[in-house]
């Protein structure tokens, strides 16, 4: 049954489906309202025998789901921006113990200066820490992955983020449906641990390894990582046939059948681009979309397929590389050098600002004709910029552009620019 619901409430249920065991968890916006949503689930005693966990910090919240997930515990936590940048020292450890933690991260852009809105700058930072990164175009889709994160993390012992777009999934409100109990059950067995640390039979993890095996203990990692390609997409098929929903698995195409330009994205920024391929289509322009669910392990081999007749991709980037630019195209890159193709890396909607139709009509208007540099910024405010830069050239103590840019655009107080 559909329900209105915050995204953050329903993912709390679909969490709380998963019959969780132990939610650490430290609150930061914009995830906060999805551990709330367990914590009074536990309170109310709706999910024994889960035990809840307050923590001091994002690092303490990690460091108690590894410890719950190495007992035999199902764990699971949540955070968001300069939390999951905390979490980085424990992040490393979860994956490299092969411990399968799920963890929902509400994309934040990370400071400074400080924002608390919408881009992928937290998950790419940490985008090889070796979890896996499983990205929700909507609601339904996110409350989806849940479910099927723990499926895949438990079926091969890898930690697995569950990554949704800060406020505008989070803290919206649409029709979703919750999985019952039942199925959810039928779909993900209880937990059992491929390790376990137990006092009957004493073991040790986490040793320390020299130079003599840790080349080998990492590449194990990698090929850990390459197998869960094949386990994304057949729990996303097991999904599909048990809840007759397709989302999951590892990329999603939206009109590329002859489509000469492709625009490859993940998350909400799905929606707003689809609506705009399909007016393009209309008009005769062959373009389409195609959709990254699994960023970590990245499907080059499925992408390149995908993009085989495409005669020139642009990429939709959430997040910035500075001194590079965008980190999703190195991957899409990288997964076509054997046919190179023209790519354009499209840097949009960082710290909140929001990706439009109007916006998107022009510029993939220029990229079906070929028109795009190798980089290009959505939606720059070059006026801004060019002030900006010459008053930093003409005041020898000019302080942080942030500071200079707002006063400029008269939003804080502050001396003649």
């Amino acid at each position: 049954m559909r329900e209105q619901l915050e995204g953050s409430q329903a993912v709390a249920r679909a969490v709380a489906r998963c019959r969780p065991e132990v939610v650490s968890a430290y609150p930061i916006t914009p995830q906060t309202h999805i551990v709330e949503g367990i914590s009074r689930m536990v309170r109310a005693g709706e999910l024994a025998p889960c035990e809840f966990v307050n923590v001091e910090s994002e690092f303490a919240a990690c460091s108690v789901a590894i410890g719950a997930s190495a007992a035999g515990a199902r764990a699971y936590t949540a955070t968001a921006s300069q939390g999951l940048l905390y979490m980085a020292e424990a992040l490393f450890n979860a994956s490299g113990l092969g411990l399968p933690i799920v963890m929902t991260v509400a994309n934040r852009a990370i400071g400074a200066p400080i924002n608390i809105w919408n881009d992928h700058s937290d998950a790419m930072a940490l985008r090889d820490c070796g979890w896996i990164q499983l990205y929700a175009r909507d609601n339904q889709e996110a409350v989806d992955l849940h479910v099927q994160a723990y499926r895949i993390a438990e079926e091969i012992s890898l930690p697995v983020m569950v990554c949704m777009d800060g406020f505008v999934l989070t803290h919206a409100v649409e029709p979703i449906e919750v999985p019952e109990q039942e199925p959810v059950d039928a779909f993900l067995p209880g937990f059992v641990p491929r390790q376990v640390l137990d006092p009957d039979e004493p073991m040790t993890i986490g040793a320390m390894v020299g130079p003599e095996a840790f080349t080998e203990v990492r590449y194990l990692a990698h090929v850990k990582q390459i197998e869960a390609l094949d386990v994304i997409e057949r729990v996303a098929g097991e999904f599909r046939d048990r809840f007759g929903r397709d989302s999951g698995g590892l990329l999603e195409a939206h009109r590329c059948e002859g489509a000469e330009t492709v625009v490859v994205a993940m998350g909400s920024v799905l929606g707003t681009l689809e609506a705009v391929v399909d007016e393009m289509r209309e008009q005769g322009v062959p373009i389409g979309a195609l959709g990254v669910r699994s960023f970590r392990p990245f499907p080059s081999a499925e992408l390149a397929a995908a993009l085989a007749g495409a005669r020139r991709v642009i990429v939709i980037e959430r997040a910035l590389a500075p001194g590079s630019g965008g980190p999703v195209s190195a991957d899409v890159r990288a997964a076509v050098q054997q046919a190179p193709l023209p790519l354009s890396s499209v840097v949009a909607g960082l710290g909140g600002r929001a990706v439009t139709r109007r916006s998107l009509r022009p510029l993939l208007a220029r990229a079906a004709a070929g028109e795009l540099g190798e980089l290009e910024f959505l939606d720059l405010r070059s006026d801004v910029v060019a002030h900006e830069l010459a008053r930093a050239g003409e005041i020898e103590r000019a302080g942080p552009h942030a500071e200079g840019i707002l006063r400029q655009l008269g939003l804080v107080a502050g001396g003649p620019v």
